[in-house]
């Protein structure tokens, strides 16, 4: 009996690409990371622009974006206990809404993204 393996050199990679194709690859989620980052330290000076003080860490973005599961919020570096408080952190964050939190420093200096 002969088997033909042409339809296997086909269809594999098809299957392949099909199952990998759909996980977001690291440059894209860094771009998304850069993205928001910069969207968030755009908030920021524009606060600061306007003269609003930001030394208490309020929120700035609950969320950042329409998809609600990002937030931005001014943070001390390195943290003081006023960041903890939760006024002055993100509602949508505090209560589960958001998972993801972009942090910068009252004078508009990015800290982090998680």
């Amino acid at each position: 009996m002969k088997i033909s393996i042409f339809p296997l050199v086909i269809i594999f990679p098809l299957i392949v690409a099909g199952c990998t194709s759909q996980k977001p690859t690291e440059t894209t989620t860094n771009t998304l990371v850069q993205q928001l980052s910069e969207l968030c330290i755009q908030a920021c000076n524009n606060v600061l622009a306007a003269g609003q003080p930001l030394e208490e860490g309020p929120c700035l973005l609950n969320p950042i974006r329409e998809d609600r599961i990002w937030v931005c919020d001014v943070a001390h570096n390195p943290r003081q206990p006023i960041d903890d408080l939760p006024e002055n952190q993100c509602s949508a964050y505090i209560s589960g809404e958001a998972n993801h939190f972009v942090e910068v420093t009252p004078d508009c200096k990015f800290i982090r993204a998680k």
